[in-house]
Parts: C-alpha cells; structure tokens; sequence
C-alpha cells in the first residue's frame, strides 16, 4: 500500500472513530437526542472495518494509527469545538505524525 493511500485509510478511520465517540458525547453532555447513538453504533463499525483494510500486523496498524488519530484529533479541537490550537497542541500532533511514519515506512528486514 502507498504511503498516501495509507495517511488517507489512517484519516478516515481517525474521523470514523472520532464521530462514533463525538454522538454519544453530545448526548451525554450536552442533551443531544438518544438518536445520535445510532449514527454513532454505525461510525464506529465503519471505524473497526477500516482498520482491518491495512495489509500490516494489527499491533503495528494500532501503534501507527494513534498517531493519525493526535493530529486529527487536534484538527477536531479547531474545526468541530471551535478552540484554536496552542503552539504546542500543533507541535505534539506533528510529533505523533512522525512517530506515525516511523512506525508505518521505516524499512522492514526480511
């Protein structure tokens, strides 16, 4: 799989998981219609399918993934919660996105 392709299925199951989690959250916290849960129950299937499209070992698609799911996570915080990010909250996104690639595209020995 591309490098691409793979940072493009890693930020699509980072959304899906983010949504499933963000429903429930707005029902619990803020009120939100017990409905939400069930967009939520269907984006987090969406989440765990799209993680088995990965052809690596799940424990290194897990390890990769939770530096994709930082950085959107912090994207999250702007976009959706309207916070704009510190220097800092940018930085340790961009952090956990290298530890991503090491993870992801570093040479494998045989």
């Amino acid at each position: 799989m591309t490098e691409l392709k793979t940072l493009l299925l890693f930020l699509a199951t980072a959304v899906a998981e983010i949504v499933g989690c963000y429903l429930p959250y707005r029902w619990l916290r803020e009120d939100g219609s017990a409905w939400l849960l069930l967009p939520a129950a269907a984006s987090l299937a969406l989440f765990a399918w799209l993680l088995t499209l990965h052809p690596a070992a799940s424990g290194r698609i897990y390890a990769a993934y939770g530096g994709v799911y930082v950085f959107v996570a912090v994207l999250w915080l702007w976009g959706v919660d309207g916070v704009r990010p510190t220097v800092w909250d940018i930085t340790g996104s961009l952090i956990a996105l290298c530890g991503m690639a090491v993870i992801m595209f570093a040479p494998r020995g045989a």
